[in-house]
């Protein structure tokens, strides 16, 4: 599949040929939930914490006497039937992280290029060189329409540019090895440079 490049300029800048076995996929819903799912679980922190019994802080007397109180029996005012006592089974530092096979998050990703080119939210730009001057950037970025845009350049992205655009609220930029699925259908632009198809192309044969 041709698609048109431009430059950031808004020139045209020629085409290029997509990979149908990369970019010409029937999107899969089910594929890209689970590569998400996976991904926001093994980023979660998982410092939920609680005191149990053992941790929160009071006297370990007996509270009252054993018999003739009328009242049911009771040692420990840490008891998890109390106020301010210890909590039963409550939650402890864990990682929520889980498996997902090497195949499957290829595959999220190529779904994911696939589901950006099918409903026209693919932009193919022929580099991002740039004066490392946000005002400027901003200015092309407006021009072009991109409101909330991710950028995926190749192995290397231009200092400058990553300079320029650190400051830009929607825009953000990526190497070709950082592109992910979460990433990408979190944006409503997917800009590709040349040498990040390539390399994209590259990883996912």
């Amino acid at each position: 599949m041709k698609l048109d490049v431009i430059k950031l300029d808004g020139g045209t800048a020629g085409s290029v040929e997509l990979g149908d076995e990369i970019f010409g996929l029937e999107p899969r819903a089910d594929i890209l939930h689970r590569v998400v799912r996976w991904q926001r679980n093994k980023a979660q922190a998982g410092t939920h914490k609680v005191k149990t019994r053992s941790e929160v802080s009071y006297s370990t007397k007996k509270i009252y006497r054993q018999k003739g109180t009328g009242g049911a029996r009771h040692g420990s005012r840490k008891a998890p039937i109390f106020r301010k006592g210890g909590i039963y089974k409550g939650p402890t530092p864990r990682s929520h992280a889980h498996d997902l096979p090497k195949k499957v998050r290829k595959l999220g990703l190529m779904h994911a290029l696939s589901a950006k080119l099918k409903d026209g939210s693919l932009v193919i730009i022929e580099n991002i060189e740039s004066d490392g001057k946000t005002s400027s950037l901003a200015k092309q970025v407006k021009n072009l329409g991109w409101k909330r845009a991710l950028i995926i350049d190749g192995a290397e992205v231009n200092e400058n540019f990553i300079r320029a655009a650190a400051n830009i609220d929607g825009l953000d930029v990526l190497p070709s090895m950082g592109a992910n699925v979460y990433d990408i259908l979190k944006r409503d632009t997917l800009v590709l440079t040349k040498a990040g198809v390539e390399a994209l192309e590259a990883r996912l044969k």
